[in-house]
């Protein structure tokens, strides 16, 4: 009787993300696709902005979700249980930053990669699903601290 429901995991993860380190995670992802456009340029080799946004996008969301629960101790005592959480469930917690880069890169993909709908719709998905492996192992390393945080 004590099983979530998809709304109750969705809530849990927003409560941990609300604690992300959104600050820093959008200056990293600033930064990494700023750094990727300028050395497609420099170097050799065609610059590609859309692969360049989409790396920032990844980065963004990486450093937000690992940011997150990083520091399961810290804040208030909604916020904490939420991150406990998601450390104890590493794999349904990073469904959400994995389905925000893939919203957030569909855009990207179908304006400036002009592959169409399902084109844009496929390599979002593809960039949706990488962070979703990447944040569920890095928070599956991670999952140490909820025992230490007890």
């Amino acid at each position: 009787m004590n099983e979530l429901t998809r709304r109750d995991e969705m809530s849990l993860a927003g409560a941990a993300l609300r604690g992300a380190p959104w600050k820093a995670a959008a200056i990293t992802g600033g930064a990494s696709a700023a750094i990727s456009y300028v050395m497609g340029v420099v170097f050799p080799g065609p610059a590609d902005l859309t692969w360049a946004l989409c790396l920032g996008i990844s980065i963004f969301s990486l450093v937000a979700a690992i940011g997150a629960v990083s520091k399961p101790n810290v804040g208030d005592r909604v916020t904490r249980q939420a991150r406990l959480w998601s450390l104890r469930h590493p794999w349904r917690f990073a469904l959400y930053p994995g389905i925000l880069a893939a919203v957030v890169m569909y855009p990207v993909q179908l304006v400036f990669d002009q592959e169409g709908v399902f084109g844009a719709a496929w390599d979002a998905l593809w960039g949706g699903a990488l962070v979703y492996l990447i944040a569920a192992i890095v928070t599956l390393s991670l999952r140490g601290r909820a025992q230490s945080a007890k």
